[in-house]
């Protein structure tokens, strides 16, 4: 039943194509009885040459060319138009997949390796083509020659017709057996392959890694480990449809003999003519044919189901964070952002965060300190909504973020993490992603406010420079100076700098920290920083530790309150004096 649910889930992915699909599976009915037609017209001029037909041999080779003109034609168009469909389709079905996997929320992503999402993408779109060319080419044609070809032939002859069926049930048993026999190893071989795509891709992603600490020899050595285990798998599944196949055409040679037998048989007591004998003859060629494919296409299916599994599994993912149906676009907000009581945990484990409350007027500078783990990303993750609370709720201007429309709330925030993220595309390109319809002139604006517009100048190409996978032909502080002129751009009410700075020099930090003062003017900001020299004129500082804030006020009042901050000032500025003075 797993096995006929995924092929109509298969063919129902045709349906917005519903015009040419029907066209096809009109012209493939109109060739299955062409095809049985042909047996029987070779059967009727064999009894014309034998004196023994109602019909005149020129009548007979007129329909039977007819027929055959009619096959050829029918033929070309399946196969131009099975291929046109199958093509747009494929490219259709690859581009909802894509946008469905970006729209899947950051604990989607946390948990499955891009390598096994890219593998199951292409795999899985590939085996959709594969089976649409086949089902208008082969497959559709075959299923109508089995339920109309062997009633037809019990009614021609019931005695030969028994023949016909007893070898397509012998086929069926056989089927079922290797695909019972083999199911649960095929979905084995898939599982290495999945994990085969996720080493690959990962090592890929680490070069610098393997180079630096010579591992080569040994990310080769694991990703032949895992060939082995996936070879190891897939031998037996072969060894199996290999049998079946044996098996089918003995039992299809023997058929063939049996008819020649018992026609023979038939012929001498006068319950079956020569014709008759010849026509059940091509019915069994056109059987053994039939049965081959079906061989092929069961044995194709069977072995794609398990991609086609994960391709589906991931398609039914439903984004845990999604617009409510009335989800609202509020325009440009304000900037006033509230947290009330809010908890989250991830996956149902410890609190990240534990009773939050916070309060930023539009235009403030709002700090989040405290130690690696504390919930300050978590917090703010949860502001654009990669997550959602399990309780309390955060407003912006007095709405909740859940009644606004995902791409509305987005636009309103701006965003710079902690690692700079590039595309391997320009740097205007990248730039873009603020703002697609930038001028040259804005872009450098934002990279001169982001103290980036030297070293863009610096390169020959300028603006059209190509950053790399990641950004790997920049270093990190261009990357992250690249990532605010992004944010920049955007030009976003409430912006989010995520340990910005981190990958800064002090001297380029200080240039930065201070075009930034301009830039924050107007706009609601949440800074995230380790070094507490960076936010010493935020207007509120929110002191966090194990999922809860403990301290609030301004950099002053915290360090005069000789709590936990002053505790990480002293630390902090004792070490960069000690730094200092060595």
């Amino acid at each position: 039943m797993k096995f006929v649910r995924i092929y109509a889930r298969v063919l129902s992915l045709l349906g917005r194509r519903q015009g040419v699909a029907w066209m096809l599976g009109i012209a493939n009915l109109a060739i299955a009885a062409t095809q049985f037609a042909e047996p029987v017209l070779f059967g009727r001029v064999i009894d014309a040459l034998t004196g023994k037909g109602d019909r005149t041999l020129a009548f007979l080779l007129g329909v039977w060319a007819c027929f055959g003109l009619f096959n050829i034609v029918a033929g070309t168009l399946i196969a131009l138009y099975a291929d046109r469909l199958a093509h747009e389709q494929r490219h259709t079905v690859l581009s909802d997949y894509f946008q469905h996997v970006l729209e899947l929320p950051t604990a989607f992503h946390s948990e499955v390796h891009s390598g096994r999402l890219m593998k199951v993408m292409l795999q899985g779109t590939d085996s959709l083509w594969g089976l649409w060319v086949g089902f208008f080419r082969d497959h559709m044609s075959g299923f109508v020659m089995f339920f109309v070809l062997l009633p037809l032939s019990m009614i021609m002859n019931w005695r030969l017709g028994l023949l016909l069926i007893g070898l397509t049930l012998v086929f069926a048993v056989l089927t079922v057996l290797v695909m019972r026999k083999t199911e649960e190893l095929q979905g084995l071989v898939e599982e290495h392959y999945s994990e085969l795509a996720e080493r690959a891709s990962d090592t890929l992603g680490n070069i610098a890694l393997v180079h630096s600490f010579t591992r080569v020899d040994a990310e080769v050595s694991g990703l032949k480990s895992v060939i082995d285990r996936l070879l190891a798998a897939q031998i037996p599944v072969l060894s199996w449809w290999a049998v079946i196949s044996v098996l089918t055409r003995a039992s299809t040679t023997i058929t063939m003999l049996l008819i020649i037998a018992v026609g023979a048989w038939l012929n001498g007591r006068g319950l079956s003519s020569v014709g008759e004998i010849v026509t059940f003859m091509g019915f069994a060629g056109l059987l053994i044919d039939k049965l081959q494919h079906t061989a092929s296409f069961t044995n194709h299916v069977f072995t794609e189901a398990p991609r086609l599994q994960e391709f589906f599994d991931v398609l039914d993912t439903v984004p845990a964070v999604r617009d409510k149906a009335t989800a609202v676009d509020p325009g440009r907000v304000r900037g006033q952002v509230e947290f009330r009581d809010v908890t989250f945990s991830y996956g149902g484990a410890l609190p990240a965060l534990s009773g939050i409350n916070l309060a930023a007027e539009p235009g403030q500078t709002v700090a989040l300190v405290g130690p690696t783990g504390a919930g300050k990303s978590t917090a703010l993750a949860l502001l654009y909504r990669s997550f959602d609370p399990q309780s309390g709720a955060i407003l912006i201007d007095g709405t909740d973020v859940r009644d606004i429309t995902l791409t509305a709330l987005r636009r309103n925030i701006g965003v710079v993490f902690q690692e700079g993220l590039l595309f391997n595309r320009s740097i205007a390109d990248n730039l873009r992603i603020g703002k697609p319809d930038a001028t040259l002139e804005e872009m450098r604006d934002a990279a001169r406010r982001a103290q980036a517009l030297d070293f863009i100048e610096d390169d020959r190409h300028g603006f059209d420079a190509r950053v790399g996978e990641r950004g790997r032909m920049l270093s990190g502080g261009e990357r992250q100076r690249l990532a605010i002129a992004r944010a920049l751009l955007k030009d976003a009410p409430i912006l989010i700098l995520d340990e910005a700075t981190s990958a800064l020099d002090a001297r380029t930090e200080t240039r930065l920290l201070a075009a930034l003062d301009e830039v924050m003017k107007g706009r609601t900001t949440f800074v995230i920083a380790h070094r507490l020299a960076t936010i010493r004129r935020a207007d509120k500082i929110l002191v966090f530790e194990g999922g809860r804030i403990v301290e609030t006020g301004t950099f002053d009042e915290l360090v005069r309150a000789n709590g936990p901050f002053a505790g990480l000032a002293r630390a902090q500025f004792m070490a960069d004096d000690a730094s200092a003075k060595g």
